[in-house]
């Protein structure tokens, strides 16, 4: 590991270097010598060949982009030599993509056609190089910025958490963890920008650390996504991308806000980005704060306020010759949690408090405490930081890309109202290294291959009161080989990867008084026994796109995946936060591995869009709390020190397990009436052990089948309404059936309901006589009829039951209006 950092840091060093010390071309003959080329053309309308001015030309691979001027004409300077696939994006047209030679002396001229959806999108997750969406086989959705504009959330999951094949698991407001086609907590990869985000994964109350105002769009790979990243991408990859650098010769900026009125939410941001000559910088600012939200059956619901600080940035040069760019993010977070407790004479919430002589009551919740900002015990403070270098280099026709990123989780949890409101019963300090070096070799009769290296060194530490997990150290690396090529009509891609992971965990004993003490302590008791695991594993996909014609897509990709367990998996022993059972770790757990089967279908006609995606995923040794029993065949329970209460207790076992289902979609826009939209989609997934009794069968926290439509209309311009420009508003409904397929055995789950939900949504820019955007306003409402509801990937759910009204737990965020205001600045 070592040698490999000392081998990073001294390329990136002498990379850098180099790079400063480049001159300026001084001629055309310079440029050609030292690879650097410029790159012009123009973008018109394809019917009527009048330019297109403000349309914005990007070169993902390369991180470089323009904007055609009023002409419609563009310019790239210091570009390198090569072929790169380019995009180019206009409101109101369809997005166009190419290949091109940047060394081609030939201007480039794009010709784009209106259009009602979004087809040309390019994707860089899980693919060789950045490749056009509908040319790849691997089951990938884009959900773009203004996507996620016109919706309201309250973190970075519950924005893209709508997305067919996507939902949530959620704990109040600001926990949220994403769930792809079933499977959640490790076994989905988040990305921060393509890198790993590591934040406790393994805990279902332990939400994703990234600033929502920060992403530009998510990329959301459905199944297998481990030939990039290595293990847990069983279930998918989701990767919140940053938005790209801005053209040569511009300094912008943006302020965002946002208000909600359920729990009085107000968000905040402020960026500042440029780019001068290659120099490019970026620089974000946001905050939040929440009060305690609302709903018709819970009225407010006690202790679920949260408050964000975050920042990030980064810094670095575009040059010919790639670029380098160093990042910096900081995510920051006090959060209210909810346990639910009820007055059994009123039915109010319920709260410990200290009275006379350190005894603690239990009182109900006054009106004041739900009012304003204020969070009390329990609560979780959170702060993730991450720096990290991102670097590109040309070299002649092929490049190489190294990621070498610090980041460090402090996870800390308050709840002993003894202890002081300031002593952390849980504290958690997650310190990883990640490293990945991607080599993409020249184009060799038509593939396009890429070879690279990926892992990470882990160390957690615990330094709070109680102990979930043992401290371990962990380190894993793998070696890939992906890629693909164009025969005709078919876009084929496949690849291969090895990783290996060692990990160790520490022991732990413990003293009378529940401290840590040396091991072998005379009288002292083994909290977690030390061990040393070592899983080895391979990953592989291979698939295609056919074009049976210019509008119909034939999809189909095969894939293998694994998951190495996690550390609650393989050294738990105490009640796990969140849950009624004692649970028990075993260290002798093998490696989950997948083979996911996927066939899609897409049509794309002047009037209808429509999708199918079906998926067909087993898993052998899947990971899974079963209970045990005593001799005489009873639940075998055990009584926790730090509380006093007895809990059955559940080992981790595993046996095999099958998921099943897909997606749906259908989007109606009949020409001529394109500012018409009428978008349809139904999601499914059926999740189940196999080989189980009745009650363990399926497999528990599976999202409801979920139906979704929405009305929208879309003008670009209103006729009398010169200083107003894309105008849209939308209608959508949202059902989601009863699910009764469900974990029932030793109370772990319950069924749900079916309930349905309507939105509303509108908004609009406020332009200059010019057309230049000084605004957008956009308001949006979620659950109009204000239903009370309890969605079945709540953990909410199984909190205490109101014994005024016999209600069990508590239930989702009733209806909330949203405004967003955001200003685009210009300084040069």
């Amino acid at each position: 590991m070592s040698r490999f950092l000392l081998a990073s840091a001294l390329l990136l060093t002498g990379a850098t270097a180099a790079a400063q010390t480049t001159p300026a071309p001084a001629s055309a003959a310079t440029a050609r010598a030292t690879g650097r080329v410029s790159v012009t053309g123009r973008v018109v309308d394809q019917a009527t060949q009048q330019p297109l001015p403000g349309a914005t030309l990007l070169f993902p691979d390369l991180k470089q982009s323009t904007a055609t001027d009023a002409d419609g004409r563009f310019r790239f300077d210091q570009l390198p030599r090569g072929r790169f696939l380019v995009q180019v994006r206009s409101l109101g047209y369809g997005t166009a993509v190419r290949t091109v030679d940047t060394g081609s002396p030939t201007a480039l001229d794009f010709a784009l056609t209106p259009a009602v959806t979004e087809l040309g999108q390019v994707v860089v997750t899980g693919v060789s190089a950045s490749t056009e969406l509908r040319r790849s086989p691997v089951p990938t959705t884009v959900i773009d910025q203004t996507e996620l504009r016109q919706h309201a959330s309250t973190n970075v999951i519950d924005a893209v958490a709508h997305t067919p094949g996507v939902s949530q698991i959620t704990t109040g407001a600001a926990i949220s963890k994403p769930v792809v086609r079933g499977l959640s907590a490790n076994r989905v990869i988040t990305l921060n920008n393509g890198a790993k985000q590591e934040g406790q994964q393994w805990g279902d109350e332990h939400g994703i650390e990234i600033d929502e105002y920060s992403i530009d769009r998510a990329e959301v790979i459905k199944g297998p996504g481990s030939l990039l990243y290595g293990s847990d991408g069983l279930a998918g990859v989701i990767n919140f991308v940053a938005p790209d650098p801005v053209d040569n010769g511009r300094v912008l900026g943006s302020l965002t806000a946002n208000y909600q009125t359920n729990n009085r939410l107000q968000g905040y941001s402020l960026m500042n980005a440029g780019n001068l000559n290659g120099l490019n910088w970026m620089v974000r600012g946001s905050g939040k704060v929440a009060g305690n939200y609302r709903n018709r059956y819970d009225g407010r619901v006690y202790n679920s306020g949260f408050r964000e600080l975050n920042g990030s940035g980064y810094v670095g040069l575009n040059k010919s010759w790639g670029y380098s760019h160093l990042t910096v993010s900081s995510f920051n977070q006090r959060l209210g949690l909810i346990e639910g407790a009820r007055d059994s004479a009123s039915g109010r919430f319920a709260k410990d408090v200290l009275a006379l002589n350190d005894f603690i009551i239990t009182r109900p919740v006054t009106r004041e405490e739900l009012r304003g900002y204020g969070l009390d015990v329990p609560y979780q403070q959170i702060n993730h930081l991450r720096i990290g270098t991102d670097n590109n280099f040309i070299l002649g026709a092929s490049r190489l890309t190294l990621n070498v990123g610090w980041q460090q989780n402090l996870r800390r949890e308050f709840g002993e109202l003894l202890a002081g409101p300031d002593e952390p019963s849980l504290y958690f300090q997650l310190r990883t290294l990640d490293y990945a070096a991607r080599y993409f070799l020249p184009e060799l009769k038509g593939w396009n291959t890429t070879v690279g290296v990926s892992g990470m060194a882990q160390e957690n530490q615990n330094l709070g009161a109680e102990f979930l997990i043992p401290a371990y150290h962990l380190f894993d690396a793998g070696v890939f080989g992906v890629t693909k090529r164009t025969f005709g009509r078919l876009d084929v891609s496949g690849g291969l990867r090895y990783d290996q992971r060692r990990l160790r965990a520490d022991a732990l004993w413990l003293g009378a008084d529940e401290q840590p003490v040396p091991v072998g302590t005379p009288g002292a008791e083994a909290k977690f026994a030390a061990f040393q695991n070592t899983f080895r594993n391979w990953s592989g996909s291979l698939g295609g796109a056919f074009s049976l014609t210019e509008q119909l897509i034939l999809k189909a990709n095969v894939a293998r995946g694994f998951r190495a367990p996690n550390i609650a998996e393989l050294g738990s022993n105490g009640v796990h936060e969140g849950t009624t059972r004692f649970e028990i770790g075993d260290p002798s757990l093998k490696a989950e591995t997948s083979f996911q089967s996927d066939l899609g279908l897409s049509l794309n006609t002047e009037h209808v869009t429509f999708s199918v995606d079906a998926f067909d995923n087993r898993i052998q040794n899947f990971i899974f709390p079963r209970r045990i029993s005593n001799a005489a065949g009873q639940d075998s329970v055990q009584i926790n020190p730090e509380d006093g209460e007895e809990y059955r207790v559940f080992v981790y076992g595993q046996s095999r397990a099958n998921l099943y289902g897909g997606e749906v979609t259908v989007d109606l826009h009949p020409h001529p009436l394109d500012w018409l939209h009428f978008e349809n989609s139904f999601s499914m997934v059926r999740a189940r052990r196999l080989g189980q009794a009745e009650g363990e069968k399926w497999l528990p926290f599976t999202p409801a089948d979920r139906l979704q439509s929405e009305l929208r209309v879309n003008f670009r311009r209103v006729p009398g309404l010169s200083r107003v420009g894309n105008v849209y508003a939308r209608v959508g409904l949202e059902h989601n059936f009863a699910q009764r397929r469900i974990f029932g055995a030793f109370d772990t789950e319950t069924p749900t309901a079916a309930y349905t939900l309507v939105n509303l949504g509108a908004g609009t820019d406020l332009t200059t006589s010019q057309g230049r955007t000084v605004a957008s306003l956009l308001l949006s409402v979620n659950n109009v009829f204000d239903v009370a509801y309890q969605n079945h990937l709540s953990r909410l759910k199984y909190t205490d039951v109101n014994y005024l009204t016999g209600r069990i737990g508590v239930f989702n965020m009733g209806r909330n209006l949203s405004l967003k205001l955001l200003v685009p600045l210009s300084f040069k």
